[in-house]
């Protein structure tokens, strides 16, 4: 520990990411509601774009997040009839994750995101696309010290 005055709030890199975060959400929030989905709803059927038929763990490995957030999101997500949820034929102990028809047609629906962010952001593509790539060099070195 060093004896520096502690850094005013908006110097802190923490905050800053905190109310960036919060003001994405904010500006997505209305895009997905107009799609039928939460943020969380999002990150999971992101996810399973990415790769369909995981299991809870799986997901919420993935996000970061633990699977007692990720059930009810899946629930909620199989009650809209965006996914559905299969035992695993060869360990029924496990349930996989997929996206039905109506959940892969929202993956084209869900760009307006992006394009919302890069207008909004005034960043071009590359500037973001750098911007991504520090953050997620800023999120690993926090995970794996």
């Amino acid at each position: 520990m060093t004896d520096a005055t502690p850094l005013p709030l908006d110097s802190q890199l923490c905050f800053s990411i905190y109310s960036a975060s919060i003001a994405i959400h904010r500006v997505y929030k209305p895009m997905l509601d107009e799609l039928g989905v939460t943020y969380t709803q999002y990150l999971v059927l992101s996810t399973l774009w990415e790769t369909d038929g995981q299991t809870i763990t799986a997901i919420a490995d993935r996000l970061g997040l633990e699977p007692s957030t990720i059930t009810p999101a899946v629930k909620r997500l199989e009650s809209a009839g965006f996914v559905t949820r299969k035992r695993n034929t060869s360990d029924e102990r496990q349930v996989r994750v997929y996206t039905t028809t109506k959940g892969s047609a929202l993956h084209f629906k869900t760009a307006c995101l992006t394009d919302t962010l890069l207008r909004r952001s005034g960043f071009t593509v590359p500037e973001m696309i750098d911007l991504n790539h520090k953050v997620q060099s800023l999120r690993a070195g926090m995970i794996n010290p």
